[in-house]
């Protein structure tokens, strides 16, 4: 049984920032083990060659990609490389994006929660770590009419958990840190959130995330009240 949202309009401000990949899709765990089935590599060694690239670079296994530092082509290129000569797996990563969004839906239930937010007043918001050859998928599962205000990593040149992406997204909604939210899969992204002064939920399920934002839609006018206005 879903969890209902309540209907009652906010009385104070309130931006509901999502993230996209595991939150608004599948869970990134269940993507990988897909994709690595319909490449055939196995899938401890496609994360390990990402890693070493993004390493090579400076970052994490995306990274690379979502500044982004390299184009898709290249970074798929680099990844072949070190499969075969690191680990002697021979493999095709060409369209790495297209083949990573093959069949993957959208999460409706959570785009579903998104739209009730927006109906009591709250801004909502994408705030994703994404590459830009990335951006025509993410479009083609949810679009832009969806969202008040939009800040990917790659447009901005700064990806969560980094405090300048925080900052830009609060200016975005023209709102005060404290008066943020992520919902987000990861730790180190939440984490990231609540050192930038926001708050964040961690995302498991879309009726668990609802319900804490919620609470926090419910909560805005003590907590305006008590913190100051927006920026």
């Amino acid at each position: 049984m879903s969890f209902e949202l309540p209907t009652t309009p906010l009385t104070e401000p309130l931006a509901v920032w999502t993230d996209f990949g595991g939150v608004l899709t599948p869970p990134v765990d269940v993507t990988f083990t897909e994709f690595a089935d319909r490449t055939g590599v196995p899938l401890w060694s496609l994360k390990e060659s990402m890693r070493i690239v993004g390493e090579k670079y400076g970052t994490d296994s995306m990274g690379v990609i979502d500044i982004p530092l390299l184009d898709e082509a290249s970074w798929s290129s680099e990844l072949e490389d070190v499969l075969g000569g690191t680990f002697g797996i021979v493999a095709d990563l060409e369209n790495f994006g297209d083949r990573w969004f093959a069949g993957r839906p959208a999460n409706a239930a959570w785009a579903g929660h998104l739209e009730a937010f927006r109906a009591r007043g709250a801004f909502v918001g994408l705030l994703s770590n994404l590459p830009p050859s990335w951006e025509r998928h993410r479009r083609f599962m949810i679009d832009d009419s969806h969202f008040d205000g939009i800040v990917c990593s790659y447009a901005v040149g700064s990806r969560k958990p980094e405090p300048e992406i925080f900052e830009i997204a609060a200016q975005r909604a023209g709102l005060a840190p404290h008066q943020c939210v992520l919902v987000d899969d990861l730790e180190k992204n939440v984490a990231g959130a609540i050192a930038a002064g926001w708050q964040a939920v961690h995302f498991r399920d879309a009726d668990q995330a609802a319900r804490q934002i919620t609470g926090l839609l419910n909560a805005t006018a003590p907590l305006a009240a008590g913190a100051g206005t927006g920026a």
